[in-house]
C-alpha cells in the first residue's frame, strides 16, 4: 500500500496547469521556429494552404519496385530501394502536375511574397522510412522538385494523416486507398499513366474536370443510368434553375478559382498560370444550361466548357493537353489514356455501382 499514493489521480487543477504549460511550450517552440531567418521559402501553414497529397507511386514510376514487393516481399523491396538510392526515378503520372503546381507557387510568391495561400505538396506514402532516402534524393536533387513535407506511414493507411494535414486533394495509384479517402470526405482520385508521351505546358497549369459525379453530385447521373437519356433531358430542363449539389472535387475547383483571382487582382488575367476546363458528355442544348447556372450560383468561373453530347473525350483532351483530367467513369479514363492524357479516376457516385456489376 505504500506506493498507492503515487497512483492517485491528480487534482483537476494540476491537470489544467499541465495542459497550459504544454500549450505555452508549444507556442514558444513555434515562435522560435517562425523567427528563424532563412533563404528558403517556408511551406505555408496548413490552414492557409491548398494541400495536395500525392503518393510515391503516383509521383514516380515505381512499377519495377512494386513488382519486387509483390513477388519477393517487403525485405527484398527495402533492400532493392536502399541499393538503388542514387538511381534516378522516372516520372509517374502525377509528376508533371506537381511540377506545374510548383510553378504556380513561384508566380504567386513573385506577386505576393508574404501570402501563404498557395499549394503545399505532401508526399504521402505508406512506404517504410528505410526507403525514404531514395525518395528524398529524387525529390530534392534529381528531379527538380521542392517538396518539403513527407509522411511515410510504414505500411499503415495514410488516411488519418490526410485529415491531419487538412488535405484538399489526394492522388494515389492505389484505388483502395482512394476509395477510403473519398468515403472520408476527402477529394481523391486514382492516377493512371498515359500510353503516349505528351509535351505539357511549362507556363500554365491545366486541369480538366468531368461534370457529373466529379464537380457536381451524381443526382442527374442516377436519372440517366436508371431511367434513360430522354428522362435525363426532361429532368434537367425541368430543374434548369435549381443548382446541382456539389460533387467531391467542387472544393478543388474552388481552390483553383481563388488562386486565379489573385492573379486577376494583379492585372494578370491574360497571363494567368492556371486554366480550368469542363469536359462533359452532356449536350449543351438539352442539359448544358443547368451546369452553367450551377457554376454561376456557386460564384465559380470555368475557363473553357466543352459539351460533347456523348462524343469521345479523348480527342478533345489531346487538344487541351491537361496536366490532369478527372472523371468518374473508367471508359472515359481508358479513352483518355490511349491518346496520351494523364487521367485520374474519381470513385464516386452511381457509375461505380454500374462498373462493378459489368
Amino acid at each position: 500500500m505504500s506506493g498507492s499514493g503515487s497512483e492517485e489521480a491528480q487534482p483537476s487543477g494540476a491537470v489544467e496547469d499541465g495542459q497550459q504549460e504544454a500549450e505555452q511550450d508549444w507556442a514558444a517552440a513555434k515562435a522560435f521556429y517562425d523567427n528563424q531567418v532563412t533563404q528558403r521559402v517556408r511551406p505555408p501553414k496548413p490552414q492557409n494552404a491548398i494541400t495536395v497529397a500525392v503518393s510515391s507511386r503516383a509521383l514516380f514510376n515505381l512499377v519495377e519496385e512494386r513488382r519486387i514487393y509483390e513477388e519477393q516481399g517487403l525485405e527484398k523491396y527495402v533492400e532493392y530501394q536502399q541499393n538503388n538510392e542514387n538511381v534516378i526515378l522516372k516520372p509517374g503520372p502525377a509528376f508533371y502536375f506537381v511540377k506545374a503546381l510548383e510553378r504556380v507557387n513561384a508566380r504567386l510568391l513573385e506577386l505576393y511574397p508574404d501570402d501563404e495561400e498557395r499549394f503545399d505538396i505532401v508526399l504521402m506514402t505508406n512506404n517504410h522510412a528505410q526507403v525514404g532516402v531514395r525518395l528524398l534524393h529524387n525529390n530534392n536533387n534529381n528531379n527538380g522538385l521542392t517538396i518539403e513535407r513527407f509522411c511515410m506511414t510504414g505500411g499503415e493507411s495514410p488516411i488519418g494523416y490526410l485529415t491531419a494535414y487538412l488535405t484538399n486533394l489526394y492522388l494515389s495509384a492505389d484505388s483502395d486507398k482512394v476509395q477510403e479517402a473519398i468515403e472520408a470526405g476527402i477529394a481523391s482520385a486514382t492516377m493512371f499513366t498515359a500510353n503516349k508521351d505528351v509535351v505539357y505546358s511549362d507556363t500554365q497549369l491545366r486541369v480538366a474536370f468531368d461534370g457529373d459525379a466529379v464537380i457536381f453530385s451524381d443526382e442527374s447521373e442516377q436519372i440517366f443510368k436508371e431511367q434513360g437519356l430522354d428522362r435525363f433531358f426532361e429532368h434537367e430542363q425541368l430543374n434548369e434553375n435549381k443548382p446541382l449539389a456539389q460533387g467531391p472535387l467542387k472544393g478543388f475547383l474552388e481552390d483553383l478559382g481563388k488562386l486565379q483571382k489573385k492573379f486577376y487582382a494583379k492585372n494578370e488575367r491574360l497571363n494567368c498560370p492556371i486554366r480550368t476546363y469542363l469536359v462533359t458528355a452532356r449536350s449543351a442544348a438539352s442539359s448544358g444550361a443547368r451546369v452553367l447556372k450551377t457554376l454561376r450560383s456557386w460564384g465559380l468561373e470555368i475557363d473553357e466548357a466543352l459539351f460533347l453530347a456523348g462524343a469521345p473525350k479523348g480527342p478533345v483532351l489531346v487538344k487541351i493537353r491537361p496536366h490532369i483530367f478527372f472523371d468518374d467513369q473508367m471508359f472515359h479514363i481508358e479513352g483518355a489514356q490511349k491518346l496520351g492524357t494523364i487521367a485520374a479516376h474519381v470513385p464516386y457516385g452511381i457509375a461505380q455501382k454500374h462498373q462493378k456489376s459489368t
